[in-house]
């Protein structure tokens, strides 16, 4: 292996593969106060080839709060932390229900970026309560800019215009006219570069193709280009709906799947729905 887990003797790391419409994940349950993993560990279980491969790595903790079922943390295949994850979210609900710290009925989840109510639909599936977007430039981060629908940055090859919102991680949505020909990693590694962006950005390009319905192709931040990002699917929905491009109620479809977005209102949360699937459990050997 690339990198070991634990020392020689001592009791192999068990994990759980999973993935939400896609976006898949390793997961690794640390209640009762187990270290979390080293940046290098991060790096080697998310190794598709000499790992077990997954976008990220997400840890079940001990909650900090009576409040919480349980909280988890999130980091990326390259070692580093990140605040929030919408499919992730989905699946440490179905692992804790399977686990049988949470039951078949709503619960709360602590992540780093706050509290989060889940709730089991059947099926597979569950819905996230992924909080409020925050469209202020000082809190998505997006440095240099007042607040606007569009913001603009000049490229070599021309004029990039793009939304910027915070789901309790920044994101810059860019409306294309088609995904499928959308220079993702290009544009998305360029942008994430920008100072505009002092902690870099998930770039979501997003395709409108009916009021109740968009494409989407995210380019995550620490990760590259995933099957699909819950946070970002809130993101895209947010900036179309300020820009009046769809409706409150929309389906995203992802290139690992679909997931169904509703946001009330400005002042209300978004929430979010989806499949969350187990693949396959193992131990990472010292």
């Amino acid at each position: 292996m690339a990198d070991r887990a634990t020392a020689p003797g001592s009791t192999p790391l068990r994990f759980s593969k999973m993935h939400g419409a896609g976006n898949d994940f390793v997961v690794l349950d640390l209640r009762g106060g187990r270290a979390p993993p080293t940046r290098a560990l991060c790096r080697a279980l998310a190794d598709r080839h000499a790992g077990v491969g997954c976008d990220q790595i997400l840890t079940i903790e001990d909650a900090p709060d009576t409040g919480a079922v349980a909280t988890y943390r999130i980091w990326n295949s390259d070692g580093s932390a990140a605040t929030q994850c919408g499919n992730g979210a989905r699946c440490v609900a179905a692992w804790l229900v399977r686990d049988g710290a949470a039951g078949e009925g709503g619960f709360a989840l602590a992540s780093p970026s706050g509290r989060h109510d889940a709730q089991p639909l059947g099926d597979g599936r569950y819905r996230i309560a992924m909080g409020v977007p925050a469209f202020e430039p000082a809190r998505i981060p997006l440095a240099g800019f007042e607040q606007a629908d569009t913001y603009t940055l000049q490229a070599d090859g021309g004029t990039v215009a793009f939304g910027a919102v915070s789901m309790g991680n920044p994101h810059a949505v860019i409306e294309v006219a088609d995904v499928d020909t959308a220079p993702v990693a290009a544009l998305g590694r360029w942008l994430q570069a920008q100072p505009a962006f002092p902690d870099s950005a998930n770039v979501g390009f997003a395709q409108v193709v009916g009021g109740d319905r968009i494409r989407l192709r995210v380019f995550e931040r620490g990760v590259g280009e995933t099957l699909a990002c819950g946070s970002g699917a809130c993101a895209a929905a947010a900036v179309l709906v300020r820009r009046g491009r769809i409706g409150r109620r929309a389906t995203v479809a992802l290139p690992g799947g679909e997931l169904e977005i509703d946001w009330p209102d400005d002042a209300a949360g978004i929430t979010m729905a989806g499949p969350a699937a187990f693949v396959f459990e193992g131990e990472w050997l010292a």
